[in-house]
C-alpha cells in the first residue's frame, strides 16, 4: 500500500509489537494505533519516513524511545511513563521536519519546558498539550511566537509566575487551559484580543485583580473558568472590584442630575409659553 496516505486502527484489540513494515508506505501522513494492546518500541526506521507527521499511539503498552518524525502522542502508555522521556521532553524532537502537534499529557513529565518548542523547532504547531505532568518554572514567554497554534493545553502542572504579557499574539488560539497550576498576578489585558478564543480555563491558580473585558472575552460567561482564585474579581465573577461601587454611584448620580434638568427644562418651557399666549392674547 505504497500509496496509502492515511490509517486509523485505533480502538481495537490488536497486539503484539508494530511491523516495521509501515514504513515501507512512503506517502503515510498520519497513523492512529490509539487504544490498542500493542507493546514494545515504535520502530526507529519511522525517522527515516518522509511523510509522517502525526502518530498518534496512545494508551497502548509501548516502552523505549520516541523516533524523531513527526509529532509523537503518547499519552498514557503504561511504560512510557517511566521510560521513554526520561523525565523531560527529547530534545530531538526540535528535529522534525514537520511538527504539527505534541501531546504528552498524562506522563510523569517535569522540569522546565524546553526553549526549542517556542523557537523555530515548533513554529508550526498547532496543538500542544502538557496536562497532567509536573512541569515547573514560569510559562516560556516564547510559546507565544507559536503563530499557528490553536490548542494549548498546560494545565494540572506546576507552573508558577504570571501569564506572558505576549499570550495576544497567539491570534489563531481556539482554546486555552492554564488550570490547575500555581499561576499568579493579574491576567493580561491581551487576552481579550484572542478574537477565535472560545474555551478558557484559569481556575484553581493564584490569579489576582479584574477580569479583562472586551471582544471576544464577553462571550465567555461561565463564571467556573476563574474558580478557586480568591482574589480575582468582576465580570461573571460574584465579587465585585475595588471602584466598581463608586463607579455606580457615580452613574446613578449622574442619571438623577439628567431627571432633574429635564424636569426643570420641563416648567421653564411651560411657564415661557404661558406668558407669552398672555402677551398675544392682550394684543
Amino acid at each position: 500500500m505504497s500509496k496509502l496516505v492515511e490509517l486509523f486502527l485505533s480502538e481495537n484489540d490488536l497486539n503484539g509489537t508494530l511491523p516495521h513494515s509501515i514504513c515501507n508506505m512512503q506517502n503515510l501522513t498520519a497513523l492512529s494505533l490509539r487504544s490498542n494492546h500493542f507493546s514494545g518500541e515504535l520502530p526507529h526506521a519511522w525517522n527515516s519516513g518522509s511523510m509522517i507527521s502525526i502518530v498518534d499511539a496512545a494508551y497502548n503498552n509501548l516502552c523505549g524511545n520516541i523516533p524523531t518524525n513527526g509529532a509523537i502522542k503518547l499519552s498514557s502508555n503504561i511504560e512510557a511513563k517511566q521510560h521513554n522521556f526520561g523525565g523531560k521532553i527529547p530534545d530531538s524532537l526540535q528535529n522534525c521536519s514537520i511538527l504539527l502537534s505534541i501531546d504528552v499529557g498524562g506522563n510523569k513529565l517535569s522540569r522546565r519546558l524546553p526553549a526549542w518548542i517556542g523557537g523555530s523547532g515548533g513554529s508550526m504547531l498547532h496543538m500542544l498539550q502538557l496536562r497532567n505532568n509536573s512541569f515547573t518554572g514560569h510559562i516560556p514567554q516564547q510559546l507565544c511566537n507559536l503563530g499557528y497554534l490553536h490548542i494549548l493545553d498546560l494545565s494540572h502542572n506546576n507552573f508558577s509566575g504570571k501569564i506572558p504579557s505576549e499570550v495576544g499574539n497567539l491570534l489563531g488560539l481556539e482554546s486555552l487551559d492554564l488550570s490547575h497550576n500555581h499561576l499568579s498576578g493579574h491576567i493580561p489585558q491581551s487576552l481579550a484580543s484572542l478574537t477565535f478564543l472560545s474555551h478558557l480555563n484559569l481556575s484553581y491558580s493564584n490569579l489576582v485583580g479584574r477580569i479583562p473585558s472586551g471582544n471576544q472575552h464577553q462571550t465567555l460567561t461561565d463564571s467556573s473558568i476563574y474558580i478557586d482564585n480568591p482574589s480575582m474579581c468582576g465580570f461573571p465573577l460574584p465579587t465585585k472590584c475595588p471602584g466598581d461601587d463608586t463607579f455606580t454611584a457615580t452613574n446613578s448620580n449622574e442619571d438623577g442630575n439628567d431627571k432633574l434638568w429635564f424636569y426643570v427644562s420641563v416648567v421653564l418651557g411651560f411657564v415661557i409659553g404661558f406668558c407669552l399666549f398672555g402677551v398675544f392674547a392682550a394684543h
